[in-house]
């Protein structure tokens, strides 16, 4: 039995862990973050050439740490090809990068500026010229719709703005670009899993009718939106399966809005939770399964 090694013990671990033991694959927890880590044996180094204690005999990871830094210590100690590295990680992170090489790729995805701080603000009121308002702002790596926002005209713009660089001053922030984006009304939010390069199966995200009448407008799970299994159009599942083509990761989570006859990529995540099994196609965890088994054989 193949044995995964598994960054998260959130909802996707107990999910997962029961139908791919019954595809032979074994599923633990490594714990890759709040937790100390170490990064050399010095003294011990013969010792600890014995056997590498909560780290041994793994033969894949899924996926790479959310949390890079410490990824790179769990990655060297584990020593096992992952399903979605660190460059799979890494792109799909980058939001800009991944609408610019679908927007390449002729695929269709919501206008987008990209704005690298710092800036004056005659730079930002040229970026959104072009645009109709409200926009979205958003930061460029920020996950779960964390720091997202809408703004209704030039002010609210500059004044979202101004918060950011507030953030972006402290000299340890990472990327300090932020995306100005077209806001899409009333668009219905789906969530398209592609394994393998197959689509197989997808939800939609939608909040209750109350928030959605005290005018919220985010569709996060984290945020209190529903997700609800759902079938999708020929014309989106082979959207969802050319953008994980175009960004070359095994595993993706392909976020599209539709609105007015318009079907968009709006994000991907390269780490997306699995949902109950009832929201897939019913070969999902034949072809996760098959995905992890051919991942452990490329590191043999």
């Amino acid at each position: 039995m193949l044995r995964l090694a598994m960054t998260t013990d959130a909802e996707t671990f107990e999910r997962v862990r029961g139908p791919l033991a019954d595809r032979g694959v074994a599923v633990d927890h490594v714990q890759a973050k709040e937790r100390s880590l170490r990064v050399s044996a010095g003294a011990d180094r013969e010792e600890a050439a014995g056997g590498d204690g909560e780290f041994a005999d793994f033969d894949a990871g899924f996926v790479y740490p959310s949390r890079l830094m410490e990824g790179a210590v769990v990655d060297t100690r584990l020593s096992v090809p992952w399903v979605n590295g660190r460059e799979a990680v890494l792109t799909s992170r980058n939001k800009a990068g991944v609408l610019a090489a679908l927007d390449d790729a002729g695929l269709p995805t919501p206008r987008t500026t990209l704005v690298s701080n710092p800036v004056d603000e005659a730079v930002v009121t040229e970026a959104v010229e072009p645009f109709s308002y409200p926009v979205v702002v958003k930061p460029n790596s920020a996950t779960r719709g964390v720091g997202v926002a809408t703004a209704s005209d030039l002010d609210s713009l500059l004044g979202v703005v101004d918060y950011l660089n507030l953030v972006h001053d402290y000299r340890a922030t990472g990327d300090k670009s932020y995306l100005i984006q077209e806001f899409l009304p009333d668009a219905r939010d789906y969530r398209a899993m592609v394994v393998d390069g197959a689509y197989v199966g997808a939800v939609e995200r939608r909040l209750p009718a109350d928030a959605v009448e005290e005018g919220r407008w985010k569709h996060n799970v984290h945020r209190g939106a529903a997700a609800t299994g759902v079938g999708l159009s020929d014309r989106a599942r082979d959207l969802a399966e050319r953008t994980a083509e175009t960004l070359d990761i095994d595993y993706l989570g392909v976020d599209l809005l539709e609105t007015d006859g318009r079907l968009v990529v709006n994000e991907t995540n390269a780490r997306p939770t699995v949902d109950a099994a009832t929201k897939y196609e019913p070969g999902f965890y034949d072809r996760l399964a098959g995905l992890i088994e051919r991942t452990a054989a490329a590191g043999e």
